[in-house]
């Protein structure tokens, strides 16, 4: 089920006139999703629940009931921020999705269960179940003094989240009427992304990472005890969020503050239990990361573009450079992003980030090249 919220003029077209010009069909439609799912995640299993799911594209493709003319694109996030607040943020010309969408795609954001406007157990209502280190926000206002966790089993797994991806492409797919969708993920999107690729590899078209979280020795399977130091969930503050960025800044006006400051209000908007914890916090399930290793990439044939910046100290460029070695498709390209972090779709060079997604996903070619390693930016 859906329902509709909003209408924007393209990014091109608001650079060239003022809204009220701008040509109906040629304006970028946004919609609402709600996938019904029965949930595989172990706080919930067995009980039905919703994956909210956005949709950026022309609105003349949409209201003539048409395929956006080169597909359909699923973006899925990483390891805390839901993926409406990752790839389509309402400033300037940092939504990835309406850059795509403007570009012919018909583009969709997923949230996992735990996320962002998904279903979330109702054991993330507990700040006990945070990291200790993390509860200290919390006291006295929330909890009186740091406390044992209430549930120390994952709220959901990486086999919950493929379920879920799983249950996203299936309705994408008769949805749109098409029999693949192409994926775009960032971060602990890569093993969400790329496990599920290897598994029904017959649903993926083209796939895009930025800064895949890739380990060539981790495990196949969940591994006993996923969380021995407990915390089955995560709490990010702002303060959380400009330290990290800043962390990996390695150059002039990397990014600006005033898009920091509009992705972090997106970030509480889709948490209004956390925006009223503390000062505000982001919420997210904590997801051990597996089944995405050196022989599960070893035989993934799907076409894959991997992105890293140059300053990321999360995922660094090294880590990445292993998976494009370890990666069974014949079509792989390495893609170093210069003058950029972890964060670089919000960042300046966000712009050469969206134009290499748009070349792979349309052509399978980076700048003429369909496998190899490249470097972009200054």
């Amino acid at each position: 089920m859906h329902r509709f919220t909003s209408m924007y003029c393209s990014l091109a077209l608001l650079l060239a006139a003022p809204a009220a010009f701008c040509d109906d069909g040629a304006r970028l439609l946004g919609t609402d999703h709600y996938v019904r799912v029965k949930s595989t995640a172990p706080a919930i299993a067995g009980q039905d629940a919703l994956l909210y799911m956005r949709e950026v594209v022309v609105a003349g493709h949409a209201l003539r009931g048409r395929v956006a003319p080169n597909g359909v694109v699923l973006f899925v996030h990483g390891a805390g921020t839901p993926a409406s607040v990752a790839f389509d943020t309402p400033y300037k010309t940092h939504s990835w999705m309406a850059y795509l969408a403007q570009a012919g795609f018909d583009t969709f954001a997923v949230d996992m269960t735990g996320y962002g406007r998904s279903t979330r157990p109702l054991a993330m209502n507990d700040p006990c179940n945070f990291l200790s280190a993390q509860q200290a926000q919390f006291v006295p206002v929330r909890i009186p003094a740091p406390c044992k966790p209430s549930r120390t089993a994952p709220m959901s797994t990486m086999d919950s989240d493929w379920h879920d991806i799983d249950a996203a492409v299936d309705y994408l797919r008769a949805l749109r009427g098409v029999d693949k969708v192409a994926l775009v993920g960032w971060s602990q999107g890569g093993p969400r992304t790329g496990g599920y690729a290897a598994r029904h590899p017959d649903k993926v078209s083209r796939m895009v990472v930025l800064a895949p979280a890739y380990a060539r020795a981790g495990p196949a399977t969940l591994p006993e005890p996923p969380f021995p130091n407990a915390g089955t969930m995560t709490a990010q503050s702002r303060a959380d969020f400009v330290a990290n960025w800043d962390r990996q800044v390695g150059c002039a006006d990397q990014y600006e503050p005033a898009t920091s400051a509009a992705v972090w209000a997106q970030m509480l908007a889709s948490d209004p239990v956390g925006a009223t914890w503390g000062s505000g916090v982001r919420r997210a399930s904590r997801v051990t990361s597996y089944g995405f290793n050196q022989a599960v990439v070893a035989k993934l044939t799907t076409p894959y573009l991997m992105v890293v910046g140059g300053h990321d100290k999360q995922v660094v460029p090294d880590r990445v450079r292993q998976l494009y070695a370890d990666l069974g498709s014949k079509e792989k390209v390495f893609l170093e992003l210069a003058c950029s972090s972890h964060n670089a779709m919000w960042e300046k060079n966000h712009l050469l980030l969206f134009k290499a997604s748009l070349e792979w996903l349309r052509d399978g070619k980076v700048n003429g090249v369909s496998q190899g390693e490249l470097k972009l930016g200054n």
